[in-house]
């Protein structure tokens, strides 16, 4: 039975694909609705509610008090370091261990690849031993180091994965032409791995953005806590104004979410590719 070349199957599959994707979206439209209202407004009945008034100095006492902008520039910088040392790292890694011929490859790569199946909180307590007698502590290291450490297997993996679908041929004949190991990797190799860095590169900054528990447990002073420490802090501060710690979360989340609504296609794309070529 076909209404209009769309199947009866196929209509219900787009119907349970709308439902999930509403379940999946109403947490986000249910945060924004209640930080733009007033706390007494929260406290009526239903889901959603429809400010009298729309309350935009919740998102003024969130972005000033929350100190927003020292959080965010802390993030940003610790964030991007870490994607960046991860992609340099992954595609240096992948290179040695899918084009390079020395006996031990296939087991550091493998060794490497265990990394995926240990949570990051799990080195909670020896990171910190390590970092407080290497005076690591409170700075920027302590957390990028773990960032980019519990980020590298996923990143070889990939990587590794896209690595193994280009023709040697190709830098057989850059060799040929003059071309060294390291101009290969950075002028021939990197270029045709795009999807797979850009996916790396999305994954390692969304995994590391919302992390707190490490930054909460090494970091003690302002001078590099993260973004997340402003909605801990207003917890604290604003523990009866629900409305503006609903709006110090959205002000959280808004640059993780629009970065996955506008790259969205690329992370979809990456993890299907290495996945099958993997």
């Amino acid at each position: 039975m076909k209404i209009k070349n769309i199947t009866v199957g196929g209509l219900l599959l787009w119907i349970i694909l709308a439902a999930v994707a509403v379940i999946q979206i109403f947490p986000l439209v249910w945060l924004l609705d209640f930080s733009l209202a007033s706390s007494n407004e929260m406290f009526t009945n239903g889901l959603l509610i429809i400010p009298k008034v729309i309350k935009w100095d919740n998102y003024i006492k969130a972005f000033v008090d929350g100190h927003f902008l020292l959080y965010f520039k802390n993030s940003l910088l610790i964030n991007v370091l870490a994607v960046l040392l991860v992609l340099i790292i992954s595609v240096m890694m992948a290179f040695a261990c899918t084009r390079m011929h020395w006996k031990l490859s296939g087991l550091v790569r493998n060794l490497i690849l265990l990394g995926m199946m240990i949570p990051i909180h799990a080195t909670l307590l020896p990171n910190y031993v390590i970092y407080d007698k290497l005076r690591l502590t409170d700075t920027m290291w302590a957390l990028l180091i773990p960032y980019i450490a519990f980020s590298l297997p996923q990143g070889l993996f990939l990587t590794c994965s896209f690595m193994e679908s280009i023709p040697k041929e190709i830098e057989e004949a850059a060799l040929m032409d003059g071309c060294g190991i390291y101009r290969i990797i950075v002028v021939v190799i990197t270029p045709m791995l795009k999807s797979s860095l850009v996916t790396v590169s999305i994954m390692t900054f969304l995994n590391n953005w919302n992390e707190f528990m490490m930054a909460s447990t090494y970091l003690s002073s302002p001078k590099w806590k993260t973004l997340p420490f402003s909605v801990l802090e207003f917890t604290g501060l604003y523990s009866s104004n629900y409305a503006v710690q609903f709006a110090v979360m959205a002000l959280t989340a808004a640059p993780m979410v629009i970065i996955y609504v506008i790259l969205n296609k690329y992370i979809t794309k990456g993890v299907a590719m290495g996945a099958v070529k993997g």
